[in-house]
């Protein structure tokens, strides 16, 4: 199996390949909120890449969660935190997701054979379905704003470690050696370690950091959101 890990979205075209597995990977917060949203029974995710596509499936009815700068929305029931979407308020209806940074990554790579939505919350998970039919792997770091960033590149980096105690790992590029070193940096304490990240400020900055330990916390879920090309959906 080969695993690359594409460090911002922007850069995809150069790692893109046909029949790739792609997985997302949005570690604050996106990734753990969409999979903490399905682990509560939500029946699906609808992920937009824009506002203006979102107030619209507001205006029809639809739940909506809705974030830009870490800051919720002002028209939408949800932002950005794993923790607004209880089981009594998703399960059982489908939920319309945008971001700053996850759901644009999404749109990047929605064409691949699959499309996975990983993170620390469903890691184990991940790597076994990503077992099951996967050839060459592309880890999309969804990044700022385009660029790169630390928390979604040690993500990467625990992810190739992860893999490479289930099966014989061949490393695609550098981006990869660079995630791996990050990572044994990092893992005895990640949430320390993230402390000297530009997103930990932000969090701070609009009262979101009580969602970073949650996000950096392994194995609490066992789903894997997977993107249904046809639907334009996000299913378990």
């Amino acid at each position: 199996m080969i695993l690359d890990i594409c460090p911002s979205p922007t850069l995809y075209p150069y790692y893109k390949k046909e029949n790739d597995t792609v997985i997302v990977v949005d570690v604050f917060r996106a990734s753990a909120t969409m999979c903490a949203m399905l682990h509560n029974g939500a029946t699906a995710v609808i992920p937009v890449a824009n506002i203006e596509e979102a107030r619209a499936y507001k205006q029809a009815g639809y739940l909506v969660g809705a974030e830009r700068k870490t800051r919720k929305c002002d028209f939408a029931d949800f932002g950005n935190s794993p923790f607004d979407y209880t089981r009594e308020i998703v399960a059982g209806k489908e939920v319309v997701f945008t971001t700053t940074n996850g759901t644009k990554a999404i749109e990047m790579g929605r064409e691949s054979k699959h499309l996975y939505i990983g993170t620390f919350p469903n890691i184990d998970a991940l790597a076994d379905k990503c077992m099951e039919s996967s050839e060459r792997i592309v880890v999309i770091c969804a990044g700022w704003n385009n660029r790169v960033n630390l928390e979604d590149t040690l993500f990467g980096g625990a992810f190739a470690e992860r893999l490479a105690g289930k099966t014989d790992l061949t490393i695609g590029s550098d981006a990869v050696r660079i995630a791996l070193s990050l990572w044994q940096q990092a893992k005895s304490n990640p949430l320390d370690y993230l402390q000297q990240s530009e997103h930990w400020q932000r969090l701070i900055d609009n009262h979101a950091v009580g969602d970073a330990a949650y996000c950096l916390q392994e194995n609490t879920v066992t789903v894997v959101p997977c993107y249904h090309k046809e639907e334009k959906k996000l299913r378990v």
